[in-house]
């Protein structure tokens, strides 16, 4: 587990450094999108990994690494937009984006320790396609949901699926980095 957690930090400190420094050249510009929206962005991402894993090439010069650091950046944003809700104009400052970004990826990450301490670190034996299927399926569950007025009879909400994306993204990123490495 050791190796997990510093390689769970690892990507996310990558994942951070973008939202950081996206934070500096744009602001907080994203904080007009609604909740639709950024389902939808993590969509085009999510739908430009799988396009990627079929075709076995691209066109545009970025691979996969940077759709997942995307969805996990963009499922943040997802949860700041849930608590906060979404403003006309940009009203954080780069601090607080910051301070509500490492508030929301701490607590996807405690769930993921959580949920990696009783499935025994499973993931590690899965494809990373199969990260980007799931993915697509939370994004499909978050539409419904969202569609829906964010009502469910028993399932988590959308804040869960966006939790959920964040760290399947995360498995992908770690695989992708490490995968010459040793587990």
């Amino acid at each position: 587990m050791d190796v997990t957690n510093k390689q769970f930090e690892e990507v996310i400190a990558i994942c951070r450094n973008v939202f950081q420094k996206k934070l500096q050249d744009y602001g907080a510009s994203w904080r007009i999108l609604r909740p639709e929206s950024v389902t939808d962005q993590i969509y085009i991402k999510a739908n430009r990994i799988r396009s990627l894993e079929i075709k076995k090439e691209n066109k545009v010069d970025e691979g996969i690494f940077p759709e997942f650091i995307g969805i996990v950046n963009y499922s943040v944003i997802g949860l700041i937009q849930l608590e906060k809700g979404y403003s006309d104009r940009i009203d954080l400052s780069v601090e607080e984006a910051l301070q509500l970004y490492d508030r929301h990826i701490t607590g996807a990450k405690e769930l993921m320790y959580a949920k990696n301490h009783d499935y025994d670190e499973a993931w590690r034996s899965m494809r990373i396609s199969s990260y980007t299927d799931l993915i697509l399926m939370k994004i499909y569950r978050t539409k419904e949901i969202e569609s829906n007025e964010g009502k469910t009879l028993i399932s988590e909400g959308i804040d869960a699926n966006y939790r959920d994306m964040i760290n399947y993204a995360l498995f992908g990123l770690i695989k992708l980095h490490f995968e010459d490495m040793p587990q």
